[in-house]
């Protein structure tokens, strides 16, 4: 009885940690042995009032959430801990990781460092599909994390700013603003679909640097397409096209997903969407 206890407890751990793990190493970014610490010089990233400022908003918007459904949302803010991730994970409650080291990479904008903490929220709240592990039924899977992010987390988190002005500064690339105009006729979800993408852009920056592979792009979605939907990380030009597809998506933030029904809450083929679909390098849609 005891040696069965113990195997479901391993057998839980490595459930819990499929989405996010709790080294910190594997999470938003596949397993990596980057590392950035607190005192390096020439730091490119984002600062630590950037750091905490991202937090701040989105622990506002989300604690709440997190306690309606019963939880207890957690962000611990690791500015010290050189690590080039963050992880989610539900040993001890809602948590999620933050780590300097990712905020100091110097692909990281705020954006983009809100989009990852987005995502990391979206393997708690994102919906299905969800990881397809008999011990871990908690975790949406990591492109729906991605999907989330921009389809719902970050619509809200920029939902006040003077997206106008900021859009200004960003030299967005035709493709993307020509897409945001033709989904959106409202200006400022047109803004806030342009910084949607590049937040995406930010983080897609930092998936090329980590492979070191030549940088996704707007102009060249993923071709592939999957037989069965993907739990893993998709390659990295696949998760920057989750993001703009997220961005263009006409559903409102306040509509929520479902954690059991991949349709609800989503753009999806089987309700006449066209635009903002979950890409088919990770996703095989249900009929």
């Amino acid at each position: 009885m005891k040696f069965l206890t113990a195997l479901v407890f391993a057998l839980t751990l490595s459930g819990s940690v499929i989405a996010c793990t709790e080294d910190g190493k594997g999470g938003f970014l596949p397993e990596n042995d980057l590392s950035i610490p607190a005192d390096s010089k020439n730091l490119t990233g984002i600062s630590q009032n950037e750091f905490n400022a991202v937090i701040d908003k989105l622990e506002t918007i989300y604690a709440p959430i997190v306690a309606e459904m019963g939880g207890r949302l957690t962000i611990n803010r690791k500015w010290e801990d050189a690590t080039v991730n963050a992880n989610a994970t539900r040993l001890g409650g809602w948590m999620v990781n933050m780590y300097g080291g990712l905020a100091r990479h110097p692909s990281i904008t705020s954006d983009g460092f809100a989009l990852v903490l987005c995502h990391e929220i979206g393997h708690h709240l994102g919906g299905a599909p969800k990881v397809r592990n008999l011990f871990n039924r908690w975790a949406s899977n990591e492109g729906q994390a991605d999907y989330f992010a921009t389809l719902k987390c970050l619509r809200q988190a920029f939902l006040n700013d003077d997206n106008a002005s900021i859009v200004r500064t960003l030299n967005a690339p035709a493709t993307l603003v020509n897409a945001c105009a033709k989904a959106w006729t409202n200006k400022d979800d047109r803004n806030i679909c342009v910084r949607n993408g590049m937040a995406g852009a930010s983080v897609a920056g930092l998936f090329a640097a980590l492979r070191n592979q030549a940088e996704a792009k707007f102009e060249t979605p993923d071709t592939n397409v999957v037989r069965k939907t993907d739990d893993a990380h998709p390659a990295h030009q696949c998760r920057l096209d989750t993001y703009l597809q997220g961005a263009l998506c006409e559903k409102s933030f306040n509509e929520e997903v479902s954690q059991k029904d991949e349709v609800k809450g989503t753009c999806h083929g089987s309700t006449g969407h066209k635009a903002g679909l979950r890409p088919l390098c990770w996703f095989k849609p249900k009929k």
